[in-house]
């Protein structure tokens, strides 16, 4: 079959075939797994040249008879394109290649290998037919209906048309594990590496009874056909290699990775859902926050009238207004806090005094102006800490001892009194 004067071999077609399905299965498969899809082209330019490489000189090496026999041709060593690559050193050289592409990429070669795998599998069983288009490989002589009619110039046995279609079985067999494996992968994920190797074990079991089917002409050792040991001795390696081997898991995230995926969430500088400030940091008595940002009243006075210590103010600001009294009525603190949500861009309204339980009195501050505190002076009996479930200007009764505050305000009647807000 020719292509203009470009000769068209059905058998390297089928291998080239095979090679562009398993990178694009293998490069959904990185995607799903976090590692850039283009990795697995990448790995292709090395994998695929050290994998030829390889199934031909186990080839020539396991049929020396061919090449370097009595009748042998040693030219024919290079002919690739007729056949002859063994899936041995293909997958050996190829592993190779894909090691040194890994290494040079940083990409861990065992999850590399994970997502190979069913497409590996798919791209045997697509090459497999390159070896019905050149008639060989097929085993013994049979007349079954799916017998593989062979031509009399490729004929193992003269006059005999009929064979095992031993290609078409490793085919199927192929296809069989290629679903098998991408059936664990979704039901129970393997930790790294370990799929590669059921991929290794599945796929030497059906080599061994195909391979026993075969007649065409190989080394034997024993009595049985090179190839026959070779899979029972990579069965059991790979199946050793599943019970020992316990690497990480790789679980599905995607790619590109999604923003901020694996960053831990961290405390705002400003406030937190309450209008709290998240940083725990402490002055000293000339004006106390504690890290929430409440804020304490300050310029209390008890209730003869003495003044109080000297006020802590919030980080985020705590403003207290004075409130004048009347007869009967003590002079009160309102306070008032500005969060970091609110930075006290409010025009400040008025305090309103109330009378409270024998002659004490609070008062209720709104919303004041400026971000930052200010302590009120003169104050009476009555602490005005705010938060988060004190509202904003209560005045609660307490005492205070003289503190280095401002000038006091008139003295109240004695009492205590209180004032919260409805």
């Amino acid at each position: 079959m020719h292509l203009g004067p470009v000769p068209l071999r059905a058998y390297a077609l089928m291998i080239v075939i095979g090679i562009i399905v398993a990178v694009v299965v293998t490069a959904r498969r990185l995607r799903a797994r976090g590692v850039d899809p283009v990795v697995a082209s990448e790995v292709a330019y090395w994998a695929v040249p050290f994998g030829i490489v390889g199934a031909r000189i186990y080839h020539v090496v396991s049929s020396p008879e061919a090449y370097f026999g009595k009748d042998g041709d040693l030219v024919a060593v290079f002919e690739v394109w007729n056949g002859g690559l063994a899936i041995w050193g293909a997958v050996a050289g190829g592993a190779l290649g894909a090691w040194i592409a890994c290494r040079r990429m940083d990409v861990s070669f065992g999850l590399f290998a994970d997502a190979l795998a069913p497409g590996l599998a798919l791209a045997q069983a697509i090459g497999r037919w390159g070896n019905w288009f050149n008639q060989e490989l097929y085993g013994r002589a049979t007349d079954l209906p799916w017998a593989v009619r062979i031509d009399p110039a490729h004929q193992m046995i003269p006059g005999v048309s009929t064979y095992h279609p031993t290609f078409l079985y490793e085919s199927l067999w192929n296809l069989v594990v290629a679903g098998v494996l991408l059936l664990v992968d979704r039901r129970k994920r393997l930790g790294r590496g370990r799929l590669f190797f059921l991929y290794v074990a599945l796929y030497t079991i059906g080599r061994l009874w195909i391979e026993a089917l075969r007649i065409d002409t190989a080394e034997k050792v024993f009595g049985f056909r090179i190839n026959i040991w070779v899979s029972i001795v990579v069965f059991l390696l790979a199946v050793l290699a599943l019970a020992l081997v316990r690497r990480p898991i790789d679980a599905n995230v995607g790619w590109p990775p999604a923003p901020g995926a694996g960053d831990t969430p961290g405390a705002e500088a400003g406030a937190d859902a309450d209008g709290k400030a998240g940083a725990e940091s402490k002055t000293d008595a000339g004006g106390k926050a504690d890290g929430a940002g409440k804020g304490t009243g300050s310029g209390e006075t008890d209730a003869a009238g003495k003044p109080g210590p000297e006020g802590r103010t919030a980080a985020a600001g705590t403003t207290e207004a004075p409130a004048t009294g009347g007869p009967g009525i003590d002079t009160g603190t309102g306070a008032a806090t500005v969060t970091a949500d609110h930075p006290g861009d409010r025009a400040t309204e008025p305090a309103v005094a109330v009378p409270g339980a024998g002659g004490s009195a609070a008062a209720v501050a709104a919303q004041t102006a400026g971000a930052g505190a200010g302590v009120g002076t003169g104050a009476t009996a009555g602490g005005a800490p705010s938060g988060p479930d004190v509202a904003a200007g209560s005045a609660v009764s307490g005492s205070g001892t003289a503190g280095p505050a401002g000038p006091a305000g008139p003295a109240g009647p004695a009492g205590a009194g209180s004032a919260s807000r409805d």
